[in-house]
């Protein structure tokens, strides 16, 4: 279980990170990572599991297994971020490791996008 202090929850905060976030995506996630202006006591995550993805059944089992990764990762994640992690369809049939190795992958394509926006905001 993700920690409540780091759950996105509102619509705004998922629309910010989608529409202004730097992105990072492999064949079965995308991770969208924002900087927050109002940073809280560490970063926030928000998960998007489409119907494309499966039934309940597998939607639910594929948001626990990014819970699961999410939460190992909070402690390399930088305090003011806001991320979103949406799954795609290959997700449903990913194993955990191989899941686990596209969110690292992606969340590092994302932060490195990130810090090249962040540094061109400062150069201008």
């Amino acid at each position: 279980m993700l920690p409540a202090a780091h759950r996105m929850r509102r619509p705004a905060e998922f629309e910010q990170a989608v529409r202004r976030g730097a992105r990072g995506g492999r064949e079965s996630l995308v991770v969208h990572l924002v900087t927050r202006t109002d940073p809280g006591p560490g970063p926030v995550v928000g998960f998007v599991v489409s119907k494309g993805v499966g039934n309940a059944v597998v939607r639910n089992r594929v948001k626990r297994r990014l819970r699961a990764l999410v939460r190992d990762r909070l402690g390399a994640i930088p305090a003011d971020s806001g991320i979103v992690v949406r799954a795609l369809a290959p997700a449903a049939t990913r194993e955990y490791a191989a899941l686990g190795s596209d969110l690292d992958s992606a969340l590092d394509v994302a932060r490195s996008r990130s810090k090249r926006r962040n540094e061109g905001m400062r150069a201008r």
